[in-house]
């Protein structure tokens, strides 16, 4: 890849301005288009080098042929990249590059808010008041203080919801293959495998990707394994949760409370589960924060600088699998 020819970047998605005003006064040839229909979106991509997106672009292996000639980068403002056919890319050997880190400070609080919300009821209880009601013995909740919090992946946002909760006196268990228990440790947080944490959870918040090995990762089948009137935060993807058996779990009582930012399918078209008395639901706001954006923007960005202008690469996706294809390639 030869990084002076990435010239013309591309975006497709609501960034700030930052990163507009960021390129262009690096010398890029920047277009923000967000309007692009799939087809449009086909034929413009053809004239650039970078394209720029955050969630609402589906960065397709149709929309990737049609780039092959000239793409060489899909920069994603944000963390996750399931949106971006990553496989795809990688055979077209276009480099996919995201902004980590960016968003952590925004899904931790949302997901303490959320640990915080189902703990007292608070929707339930604000929707009665609107209602005209004044329920005050409706909506029992619990503390916090004593309860245990387990943790389901302990990278940047595991650990910070995990070092927030912590000030409330919840103990905190946690899981992550890639994490050695003694790093763990010096988080204060109790590494476990997923057996030994499903029945001593009070409370299940998820950080983990979604991956061939995580999808459904909660299903019935675990959910029977957990503490009776467990509760769950996911603010992590959709798809690692199974919906219609949290449904089934929480109509039993099984699970006492669900508080779901993302889901499998979005905009989300299961409405018993969002319905549901016992499920708070937001519409995927983990990085909905004006800080979050400010910072993904300047992140995404400087990033695109780095590695075009100074051969320093941030947040390379699929780096790796390129630089393994090549190898192979030369042989």
């Amino acid at each position: 890849m030869a990084l002076n020819d990435i010239k013309k970047v591309l975006i497709s998605d609501d960034v700030n301005v930052k990163c507009v005003e960021i390129l262009e006064n690096n010398g890029f040839n920047v277009v923000k288009n967000t309007s692009l229909t799939v087809d449009q979106l086909k034929e413009e991509i053809k004239n650039y080098d970078c394209l720029v997106v955050r969630s609402a672009t589906k960065v397709t292996k149709e929309i990737l042929n049609s780039a092959a000639n000239n793409l060489k980068l899909v920069a994603r403002a944000g963390t996750g990249v399931d949106n971006i056919d990553v496989a795809s890319a990688t055979d077209l050997n276009i480099l996919v590059m995201n902004a980590v880190g960016s968003n952590t400070i925004s899904a931790a609080e949302l997901t303490c808010a959320m640990i915080s919300s189902l703990a007292r009821n608070l929707p339930l209880a604000n929707q009665s008041m609107k209602d005209g009601k004044w329920e005050r013995s409706k909506f029992m909740g619990t503390e916090l203080y004593g309860k245990t919090l387990a943790v389901l992946g302990l990278g940047r946002i595991g650990r910070e919801v995990a070092s927030r909760m912590r000030a409330f006196g919840m103990r905190i268990i946690g899981y992550d293959p890639l994490v050695k228990p003694e790093d763990a440790a010096q988080w204060n947080i109790e590494a476990m495998s997923l057996e030994q944490i499903w029945p001593l959870a009070d409370y299940i918040t998820i950080h983990v990707p979604l991956l061939p090995e995580t999808k459904n990762l909660l299903n019935t089948e675990v959910m029977s394994k957990c503490k009776k009137g467990f509760r769950l935060v996911n603010c992590a993807r959709g798809g690692i949760v199974e919906e219609n058996d949290l449904l089934q779990a929480l109509n039993s009582g099984q699970c006492a409370g669900a508080a779901l930012d993302v889901f499998a399918e979005e905009p989300t078209k299961n409405l018993d589960l969002v319905k549901h008395n016992s499920v708070i639901c937001t519409p995927h706001l983990g990085a909905s924060s004006i800080e979050a954006q400010n910072r993904v923007a300047l992140d995404i960005a400087e990033q695109i600088v780095k590695f075009v202008k100074h051969g320093k690469l941030e947040g390379g996706v699929n780096f790796d699998k390129l630089q393994n294809k090549n190898i192979e390639n030369r042989n």
